[in-house]
């Protein structure tokens, strides 16, 4: 038997497709042509501020075993379905898919993932690694996809991870707004939390497992292990018949994308960053509410933005004062005519708080009555009963501050995919099952 890894990524587009689903029907064909799954389908979120991104910037890798006699029809069947369900006609869309034989993952492939989603990394880079392993790679039109479908293969969530059980529309149904019971998916949210996550919003009551495109998915709920997003699946009552499920490991909600620099100076324009500095002046909101503040250190200074979908991100930005230090974590804006180099806030953790301090005119010695100023270093005279002092100064007084030494982060409904959502940080990390659960994706008979 051989183990093969398939890549497949750039897919989609912004009218059309989905490569989540382009892997479900391969798994479907996969596994009535008599191949053995060694992990679930694997579902990699890349550097979500690249500028030539898809949606959701997901690669997929499939890993199985099969014997060596079967891998070229393993290749045609891929192939086939992939050129078939891509969006090929949309000129961004440039779709890859990468084979990989062997069951362990080579260093320098997992080192190219981490780049691919903490960064940028080129097309040529990628080539040379599959030409140095004898892996297998074909591009449609350009070929961008071959990046993502490798990092997707060198990423084997050894770390931190969750899974994604997403079910997928009828295609009589797609383009049609979707069909759920709202009521449904507000139980479950209740009955599976905080093993779940993302379920709905807190504020707006709006439903987060539903998306809103064009794609075919009817929705995707993410969750710690296998067996309790597929117990919330059995809670929810889709109000459309749906095509198929299949269930995903995946990096999402892990901050896998955020990496921590040591200084400002460091910042490169598309990385997603944590970095570390000193509120330089006070946070000012520009028009349709986005907050924007400086941070600074001893390299030098940035723009921080809180965006107004973000909601509760761009709430706590605007508590902040000069004196504050905190981490920044975000995505690096490049600059523009207007704004400088900028990092847009994902989340904010507070280390330290300035004393916020509010200065007030002295009392009378005598009478207890507010003074007066005499002027700029003059001193202070009472209204009331006149008496004068030219040696009294104001008297300071601390403010109550209503932030905390924690991390804030942005309301989820705005949250990317990769973004950590704080009910996790109460969990401690799930182990990956030693085996898949029996029934990890199904086609329903509709």
């Amino acid at each position: 038997m051989t183990s093969v890894h398939i890549g497949i990524d750039d897919t989609d587009s912004p009218r059309m497709g989905c490569t989540t689903y382009i892997a479900s029907l391969l798994i479907e064909k996969l596994d009535a042509f008599g191949v053995s799954f060694f992990d679930y389908p694997n579902l990699i979120r890349l550097n979500p501020n690249v500028p030539w991104k898809t949606r959701g910037n997901g690669a997929l890798c499939l890993r199985l075993d099969c014997p060596e006699s079967k891998i070229q029809q393993i290749e045609e069947i891929t192939l086939s379905i992939v050129e078939k369900n891509s969006d090929l006609e949309h000129p961004r869309t440039e779709p890859g898919v990468v084979f990989y034989f062997g069951r362990s993952i080579p260093e320098e492939l997992k080192d190219f993932a981490q780049q691919a989603i903490q960064g940028i990394v080129k097309l040529k880079d990628a080539l040379k690694l599959i030409e140095h392993f004898n892996a297998e790679a074909v591009g449609f039109k350009s070929g961008r996809g071959i990046v993502g479908a490798l990092a997707a293969i060198g990423e084997d969530l050894s770390a931190d991870h969750t899974f994604e059980l997403i079910a997928y529309r009828t295609p009589v149904n797609r383009g049609s707004p979707r069909q759920m019971e709202t009521a449904s998916v507000a139980e479950m949210d209740q009955k599976t939390k905080p093993l779940t996550f993302n379920n709905m919003d807190p504020e707006t009551k709006r439903i987060l497992i539903m998306p809103h495109g064009p794609d075919p998915i009817l929705y995707g709920i993410r969750g710690e292990t296998p067996s309790i997003v597929k117990r919330a699946q059995k809670i929810v009552r889709s109000l459309e018949p749906i095509e198929r499920w299949t269930i995903f490991r995946t990096n999402q909600g892990t901050d896998a994308h955020l990496h921590r620099i040591q200084s400002i100076s460091d910042i490169e324009p598309f990385n997603p960053i944590i970095v570390k500095g000193t509120v330089a002046a006070e946070p000012t909101v520009i028009p349709r509410r986005h907050v924007i503040f400086p941070i600074s250190d001893a390299s030098g200074q940035i723009d921080c933005a809180a965006y107004e979908p973000t909601v509760e991100l761009r709430r706590i930005a605007q508590k902040l004062i000069k004196g504050d230090v905190i981490e920044a974590h975000g995505g690096v804006r490049p600059p523009s005519k207007k704004r400088p180099i900028t990092v847009n806030l994902e989340k904010i953790n507070v280390l330290e708080l300035a004393p916020n301090l509010v200065y007030h005119n002295p009392l009378c010695q005598e009478c207890g009555k507010r003074m007066e100023s005499m002027g700029k270093g003059k001193g202070f005279r009472c209204p009331k009963c006149g008496f004068r002092s030219p040696n009294i100064q104001k008297e300071a007084v601390e403010k109550e501050r209503y932030l905390k030494r924690r991390i804030y982060v942005t309301s989820p409904r705005s949250q990317r995919h990769l973004t950590r959502p704080l009910s996790r940080d109460a969990l401690k990390r799930l182990r990956k099952p030693e085996k898949k659960i029996l029934e990890w994706f199904k086609i329903e008979r509709y």
